[in-house]
């Protein structure tokens, strides 16, 4: 099975119902294997006080504030109906992130999404954690931003809300239940990480693509990759590295007004994506060291055999003035070429006939 590629839209329909059908037109015709949006109530997530981001404001201006910026950019209940609708009609898996706990809900038991996208910013929102953990669907953690000993925090958490253990939640127990074997068993089943950047765009020189196999050998759980950087050349890198999933921001237009689409692929770069992806996929093959099909007919063509490198007489010494090796294949291999040496022809040979076993 390939890397799972997950489109995502987020908030690049900039608060429109019909750009974010499209966006999900748009990642069924790349081939994409999923589209992901968020799911949050601005007035739960961010304070009035909460600043926007360098990177925000320099793609939304800094006259207003993260909060009137957000509110912007809400999806309702009946939004999210019509989107997964459309989702289901195009062929392609709707998902979500969300960002406060009415979200989770609402996702996993209105509108009945059975896998949740976390995002890096809330690797350390513990309550929101333990309500997806509970919530019984599979994971997509994100772990921009995060030490590895954060990752395996969040992972505690994930845990102990799958466990139900009696008791309070506390990081004693989020310790306990992330080491005890029912924990690894149900993480195993139902979680999976995301190496990340958070910066948009990234720099490739803070990608650091290496830390996937570091998770995955830390946690023995699959690790994909959410990409950040300009262009897909780093997204299909991580392919060829191990990445079992793929995340990337698309956008219709990096035209249009809006906090993430600067940073976005366009509709024809997400399918140059996914195509490339699967194209390396091909390429990484099963690791054994053979010829491959289309290789076996060119053996002839292109190695050499022994020749007579000149006349040789019926009972002639072959020696390295009369025996050579040239194109075509197939006669005796150059590699036996001393075990020749100084043997008797055992019949005339014209220049450039093959020597016959």
């Amino acid at each position: 099975m390939g890397a799972y590629v997950i489109a995502e839209a987020g908030v690049n329909h900039n608060g429109s119902l019909e750009r974010a059908r499209q966006l999900i037109d748009a990642a069924a015709a790349a081939r994409a294997d999923a589209v992901k949006f968020q799911t949050f109530r601005a007035s739960a997530i961010v304070s009035r006080h909460a600043r926007k981001a360098a990177y925000q404001e320099r793609t939304t201006g800094v006259d207003e504030s993260q909060l009137d910026m957000i509110r912007r950019l809400e999806l309702s209940e009946s939004d999210h109906r019509a989107l997964i609708a459309h989702a289901r009609s195009a062929g392609i898996e709707f998902l979500s992130t969300p960002f406060d706990e009415h979200s989770v809900d609402m996702l996993v038991n209105d509108l009945k999404l059975r896998t949740i996208k976390v995002a890096s910013g809330e690797i350390t929102n513990a309550p929101l954690l333990l309500r997806i953990a509970q919530s019984g669907c599979r994971i997509i953690l994100s772990t921009g931003m995060s030490t590895l000993a954060e990752v395996e925090a969040a992972l505690g958490v994930l845990a102990f809300g799958m466990l139900r253990p009696a008791g309070s939640p506390s990081p004693e127990g989020f310790k306990q239940a992330f080491a005890s074997p029912q924990g690894v068993a149900l993480l195993s089943e139902r979680v999976m990480l995301l190496h990340c950047t958070t910066e948009y765009p990234a720099a490739v020189g803070e990608v650091n693509l290496r830390a996937m196999e570091t998770m995955q050998k830390t946690f023995g759980l699959p690790v994909g990759y959410s990409d950040h950087t300009e262009g897909i050349h780093v997204a299909v890198a991580a392919v060829a590295r191990g990445a079992c999933a793929i995340e990337k921001h698309f956008t219709l237009s990096r035209a249009l007004p809006g906090p993430d689409h600067k940073a976005s692929l366009e509709p024809g770069e997400l399918t140059a994506m996914v195509a490339a992806i699967r194209d390396v996929e091909a390429a990484l093959g099963d690791g054994v060291k053979q010829p491959s099909p289309a290789e076996i007919g060119n053996r002839a063509v292109v190695r050499k055999s022994l020749v007579a490198a000149r006349d040789i007489a019926a009972g002639e010494i072959l020696s390295a003035e009369n025996l050579t090796c040239k194109r075509p294949g197939g006669g005796i291999s150059p590699m036996h070429y001393w075990e020749w040496l100084g043997r008797p022809a055992r019949r005339a040979y014209a220049a450039d006939e093959l020597i016959e076993p």
